[in-house]
């Protein structure tokens, strides 16, 4: 049995919507009013959440979307690429490496951004923990479409990055 299909069964956990895998553990119990910004359904969000996330050559990429509240991801295990996007068209594509070779351990994704990720070839896994703040609500939570792709880096770079699409937001 390979790591990650160890993992995947000691943390328990379960296919993502966005690709790889994750589990919930912990949302803390506190709250505070949904921010003027948020959608407000619900009206009050939980001040963090934590999960696992993994992925492995099974689901090795995580799809482009974007969450309001800034993501704090902390490595456990192999090597990831990230792929940032900025939401305002201001800067270009931002790729980095994650993981002990590259040295990035910890890292930052505000909700001024599009995030994909995927597993550099022969990598079998990037097992990750992720705190959210505010709290993660999939109603804050959006996946990017190609149209919006396309307006943000231009047609011929689209193409570079399409594959990093959900399937439902590939089409035009």
């Amino acid at each position: 049995m390979s790591w990650t299909e160890k993992a995947i069964e000691q943390l328990g956990l379960i296919p993502h919507p966005e690709g790889g895998y994750f589990k919930e553990t912990d949302r803390a119990t506190s709250t505070i009013s949904a921010p003027a910004s948020y959608s407000q359904s619900p009206p009050t969000r939980n001040l963090t959440t934590t999960i696992f996330y993994l992925l492995d050559s099974r689901s090795p990429k995580g799809h482009f979307h974007t969450n309001k509240s800034p993501t704090t991801h902390f490595h456990h295990r192999g090597r990831g690429i990230y792929v940032l996007i900025p939401k305002d068209g201001s800067r270009d594509v931002i790729e980095y490496e994650v993981g002990q070779e590259s040295g990035r351990l910890q890292w930052i994704v505000t909700g001024e951004y599009w995030k994909a990720s995927y597993l550099p070839e022969g990598e079998e896994g990037c097992l990750i923990s992720e705190v959210v703040a505010p709290g993660f609500e999939f109603d804050d939570h959006e996946f990017m479409s190609k149209e919006e792709l396309v307006r943000l880096v231009g047609e011929e770079k689209a193409k570079k990055y399409e594959w990093l699409l959900r399937k439902e937001e590939q089409k035009e």
